[in-house]
């Protein structure tokens, strides 16, 4: 494990917790039923993986695939191409994932701009679009001949007009700048507290709340595209209810699964590298003590640094 700064609070993995959890990982040969799946985490190709899962398995699909990017980690290199090619990937990922969705199921993929066509366009020809969701990353470097590069979609789909939404499960809970009163002097929408004027807001496809895991969040961990656990908490508490399961193809370090759990819901993590999946075996183990969600209390959104600590 690598040596970090005493307040560097990365999730990390010693070779001996390497070992351990690699015992936990799942490889699938044939096809199994669902209780033998779930709630646990896959380590091979997900459309390897897939071949083997029973249909009409997932309420919730949260697709976070590689973005149309030259990067390479951990081995692995993807290429840029163009918008039609990575299209036919992305189609090429998507086709062995829509058996296995009930008919009541939602669905998220992530994307930069350059392919959010790309995914609009394979999602329209599967699923009913219902928005496309902007959060900014509030990390990105600056450009001296470009816009700073620093929000990423994420398009929601359903798969029919039978879906679930809890909108008031995900809404934000704002500081008011300007808190009106009516002629009574009684607040206008917000709510009187201690620590200043609070309101809830209803929950938008502009997320501005959110903050990409950094050193110092326990959340961390050497992943190069982690996303918030904030960021999967606010699907799957909008898109999913207790006991319903959550796919993840593209698990990396295992935050949906370890959203999931945290929110009583079941999971199934498809991971192709065995390092980011013994780090997301690592994560559920730690969430069987810690349920907290950075930004996430009280059964409310919070806005990025206005909750009282």
């Amino acid at each position: 494990m690598k040596q970090r700064a005493e307040r560097n609070r990365t999730i990390g993995l010693t070779e001996a917790e390497r070992q351990t959890y690699a015992k936990q990982l799942i490889r699938l040969d044939r096809p199994v039923r669902v209780k033998e799946i779930l709630d646990t985490t896959l380590c091979q190709d997900m459309q390897e993986a897939c071949r083997f899962l029973p249909d009409g398995i997932a309420d919730l699909l949260f697709l976070d695939p590689p973005y149309n990017l030259n990067k390479a980690f951990n081995g692995r290199t993807f290429k840029k191409t163009s918008s039609e090619q990575y299209a036919a990937r992305l189609e090429g990922w998507l086709a062995p994932l829509l058996r296995l969705l009930k008919p009541t199921a939602s669905i998220y993929i992530c994307s930069d701009w350059r392919g959010s066509s790309a995914v609009q366009t394979v999602a329209e020809k599967y699923f009913i679009v219902r928005n496309r969701i902007t959060w900014e990353r509030e990390k990105g470097r600056g450009a001296k001949t470009n816009w700073k590069n620093c929000s990423e979609d994420i398009w929601f789909c359903t798969v029919s007009d039978r879906y679930t939404f809890n909108v008031d499960a995900v809404k934000l809970k704002r500081r008011v700048l300007a808190p009106y009163t009516h002629p009574d002097g009684s607040p206008k929408d917000w709510v009187p507290a201690a620590e200043g004027p609070f309101r809830l807001t209803a929950p938008s496809n502009l997320w501005t709340d959110l903050t990409v895991p950094f050193w110092s969040m326990p959340e961390n961990t050497d992943h190069p595209t982690q996303k918030p656990e904030k960021l999967l908490a606010k699907i799957i508490l909008a898109s999913s209810n207790p006991g319903d399961v959550v796919l993840d193809p593209f698990l990396g370090s295992g935050t949906t699964s370890v959203v999931a759990k945290k929110l009583n819901r079941r999971y199934i993590g498809i991971e192709i590298d065995p390092l980011f999946a013994c780090l997301a075996e690592k994560r559920l183990l730690l969430a069987d003590t810690d349920k907290t969600i950075q930004g996430y209390a009280d059964g409310v959104f919070w806005e990025r640094n206005a909750r009282p600590i």
